[in-house]
């Protein structure tokens, strides 16, 4: 297995990008990064502030000034705001709603993704919606993981409904089509499985199944010399 692998995991939410992306990066020895805690992020920076959620403009402006970063190992990633540990107050349900809304603002988007550029170059597990499309085109390899609506928002359901007895599921099944048409369809980066990307329907397997068939896929692609991953770098910032 070589080093310093940069390895793309796209999909739909409820998927379950994280915890694969995690397990991926503790097998491999990777940095891991979870590019939704950083729209989340912004999205909680921007309920802090005095800008209008409504002002694409504004929040674009403000997504490029925050500092936001990712610490940790992939079991126990912080992340950070301006230097303060915001991982649990980006679970709320108001900044998971705020962040699938400014995540479709182009600005916004081309903030973190310099900055995902940047933090993954030197080899990274990274999971989001446009990594192997957008953020690392040239990655080692590619997934785009996928389940049926009804399992992932099931998945999801079970997640929320441990922070909030509230929760129902017909109102995450609703929220999470909601949130897979706006990703689909937004103009900027949208949500699509890249034209060389290992498709992954997670539908009835377990979590360690598809894990296993994900390092197949990345022990049959990563064979021969690392890529120069700085060179990489630099040939993105220069088609960004």
């Amino acid at each position: 297995m070589k080093k310093n692998l940069i390895i793309a995991i796209d999909g739909p939410s409820g998927a379950g990008k994280s915890t694969l992306g995690r397990m991926l990066a503790r097998a491999l020895n990777l940095l891991y990064i979870d590019t939704g805690s950083m729209y989340r992020a912004v999205a909680l920076a921007v309920m802090e502030s005095s800008v209008s959620a409504n002002d694409d403009v504004a929040v674009g402006s403000l997504a490029g000034r925050v500092d936001i970063d990712l610490k940790g190992d992939p079991d126990s990633l912080r992340v950070t705001l301006g230097g303060r540990d915001v991982t649990e107050e980006i679970r709320s349900e108001d900044v998971t709603h705020l962040s699938s809304i400014i995540s479709t603002i182009p600005e916004v988007r081309r903030a973190m993704v310099a900055r995902q550029r940047e933090m993954g170059a030197r080899g990274a597990v990274l999971n989001g919606r446009d990594i192997g499309t957008v953020v690392f085109p040239n990655a080692d390899v590619k997934f785009f993981l996928t389940a049926v609506p009804a399992e992932r928002a099931q998945r999801r359901f079970a997640e929320e409904s441990e922070l909030d007895a509230q929760v129902n599921f017909a109102d995450t099944l609703a929220d999470m089509t909601e949130r897979d048409r706006r990703d689909s369809t937004r103009a900027d980066s949208p949500l699509k499985n890249a034209d060389d990307a290992i498709i992954v329907d997670s539908t009835g397997l377990t979590i360690d199944e598809v894990f296993q068939q994900m390092m197949a896929a990345i022990d049959k692609k990563s064979g021969g010399k690392p890529p120069d991953h700085e060179l990489l770098l630099h040939d993105l910032k220069g088609s960004a």
